[in-house]
């Protein structure tokens, strides 16, 4: 994508009084979460059953390479950083949403040709040709991942950007429920797409959802961000290192970061409560086939049901119990919540009955939909203007890593339940156990953050840069 595709803006310092967002901006932006949505199911909620179910790989090689679009997540904090002090044509936050999205549906259309390679390498038994093919696949998704950066990083910084305190967990509402919309609708066509197919139609099929989604979403985040921060952005009217933001550098704006011990805090509390939350990732939906006997595509409809859930979840939190509780009570309430979830997804393996399980994960949904709300919303208080990127960066980061040890750690632990015990139930059984015991250690640690403080330790430190010869 050329940045002369982007509508030149002089400067956003000259931007006065931004109008407040509207309902309707919220929904736009929105959007571009609903295009997270669709992808998120082709990596995992397709193409993990593809590798460990139809093509045999095991869990942890397919789970490691899935989860190395994660493990390149330190490069969050760059993109953050560079959005924050190299703006395109005058836009902090937009060049580099459009760029992230056209590179990532390359590497989507790339990587899934990867994944019929290697299958059909392995099929013949595992050679030095088959492990060529899982590293490249692994590359693939390192590539991935980097896009990944160049673009959600930037756009959660423009939430930060466009809102007010007291809005916020109203956008946060309503943006990460299109990205269920997104989990949802793709989960629907994706069932209606894979079911009933044949083996030699499967490739076929998956291969066209690997062109069509990807396609999809560069058009919705073009839609939800085209003059969304040239009308909306407060960034030069907040940060007190207007007009010469382009020349704090990295390292600055990590001190800034780095200011607070709640940072610290925070950052594990998010690393810690997104390990518990998608331990079961990689395992989900095999577990619906292996223990259940669902089809490929009932085990991907399962998102379905698990979206639903997360979509009452988050609009309950962000527009009642957010302001009732406040986002730190409402975080903990969610993870409790979620424990218990896990717990009755469990006890639906002992009945080996479809319709409990998707009870059991619309819950687990809403529990889920309820800590992201309020988890978000904490995390965007914990952002200082003059390097919200950088902030993004970090919290993008901690779950990223997250994200990209659970889907590890959940392939590893279904590997080694599979040696301890007879049963395949149990194998799962130990996943999700995990995850409640996860979830009540991030409830303790909720219990040590104080976003008050972080504010006032971070703004003696922006202070401190403002002092500087930045000259």
């Amino acid at each position: 994508m050329a940045t002369s595709d982007l509508p030149h803006s002089p400067d956003l310092s000259t931007t006065a009084s931004p109008p407040r967002i509207n309902l309707f901006t919220m929904f736009r932006l929105g959007l571009f979460q609903m295009g997270l949505g669709l992808l998120s199911l082709l990596t995992l909620g397709i193409l993990n059953q593809v590798l460990i179910s139809e093509l045999q790989i095991p869990a942890v090689l397919a789970g490691g390479a899935i989860a190395m679009y994660q493990f390149v997540s330190p490069a969050r904090v760059w993109m953050g950083q560079m959005s924050d002090s190299k703006p395109i044509r005058g836009y902090h936050r937009t060049g580099y949403v459009w760029l992230g999205m056209c590179l990532q549906a390359i590497c989507l259309f790339l990587a899934i040709q990867v994944v019929w390679q290697l299958g059909a390498s392995a099929a013949s038994g595992w050679t030095p040709v088959t492990t060529a093919w899982m590293t490249l696949l692994a590359g693939m998704f390192a590539l991935y991942g980097l896009c990944i950066a160049t673009s959600s990083t930037p756009f959660a910084a423009l939430l930060v950007d466009v809102s007010d305190e007291d809005n916020r967990s109203q956008l946060v509402g309503i943006v990460w429920a299109m990205l269920m919309v997104g989990i949802v609708a793709g989960a629907i066509v994706g069932e209606v797409l894979l079911e009933n197919l044949a083996a030699e139609d499967l490739q076929s099929a998956i291969t066209r959802l690997f062109i069509i989604f990807p396609l999809s979403v560069v058009a919705l985040g073009i839609i939800a961000t085209f003059g969304i921060e040239k009308k909306y952005s407060r960034y030069a009217t907040r940060s007190s290192l207007a007009g010469r933001e382009d020349q704090v550098t990295l390292r600055q704006a990590i001190a800034v970061l780095t200011a607070s011990k709640q940072t610290a805090f925070f950052f594990v509390f998010l690393l810690v409560m997104t390990i518990s939350l998608f331990l079961q990732q990689p395992v989900l939906e095999p577990y619906a086939r292996e223990v259940f006997g669902l089809s490929i595509g009932e085990s991907a409809g399962l998102n379905q049901f698990w979206g639903y859930g997360i979509l009452v979840g988050i609009g309950l939190s962000g527009f009642l119990i957010v302001p009732r509780l406040g986002k730190q009570r409402t975080a903990m309430l969610g993870c409790l919540f979620s424990a218990v979830c896990f717990v009755l997804v469990i006890l639906s393996g002992v009945t080996a009955n479809p319709t409990t399980l998707r009870s059991a994960v619309m819950l687990f949904g809403l529990a889920s939909g309820i800590l992201t709300n309020s988890a978000v919303s904490l995390m965007l208080d914990f952002t200082a203007a003059e390097t919200a990127g950088t902030f993004i960066g970090a919290w993008g980061l901690s779950q990223a890593m997250a994200q990209a040890s659970a889907t590890v750690l959940g392939g590893a632990l279904l590997d080694t339940g599979r040696q301890l015990f007879p049963s395949t139930f149990l194998a799962f059984a130990l996943v999700f156990a995990c995850q409640a015991v996860g979830m009540v250690i991030a409830f303790g640690l909720l219990t040590r953050i104080n976003v008050q403080q972080f504010k006032t330790e971070s703004g003696k430190a922006i202070a401190t840069l403002m002092e500087m010869d930045l000259d």
